[in-house]
């Protein structure tokens, strides 16, 4: 079956960075999209970013541009998910998910397939 496991989630304070990793298994990861979505206490699901099969595109929330930048190593069968200028709004449990209909709105939780269980970032002001 399909596994997604995050980490790199931590404690960091306001302006500081970290580098989120989702490692897959039991998926022919050159074959599907990745994405990154959070949420934060007490609220909804949040879409990040994500990243094309091939790492030829990518797509970024308003709130992540210019700060964070999503990778993919398909030899590693890993994504990433590098975090720079962290806030305190960016407090949240952040989720790699996969989505193998290529031609679907990225930005969609409900296109994705697999999810991972998420690791916690906390940004202290």
């Amino acid at each position: 079956q399909v596994q997604l496991v995050e980490s790199g989630g931590g404690l960091v304070q306001a302006g500081g960075s970290l580098r989120l990793s989702c490692a897959a298994s039991g998926v022919t990861f050159s074959s599907v999209a990745m994405g990154w979505f959070r949420r934060a206490p007490g609220k909804g699901r949040e879409f990040v970013a994500a990243i094309n099969s091939d790492g030829g595109s990518t797509y970024y929330a308003d709130t992540a541009k210019g700060r964070f930048t999503i990778s993919r190593d398909n030899a590693k069968n890993t994504v990433y998910l590098q975090m720079n200028i962290l806030e305190p709004e960016g407090t949240a449990d952040y989720y790699c998910a996969a989505r193998s209909r290529a031609y679907t709105n990225p930005r969609y939780p409900s296109n994705y397939d697999h999810w991972g269980q998420g690791t916690q970032v906390t940004v202290s002001s």
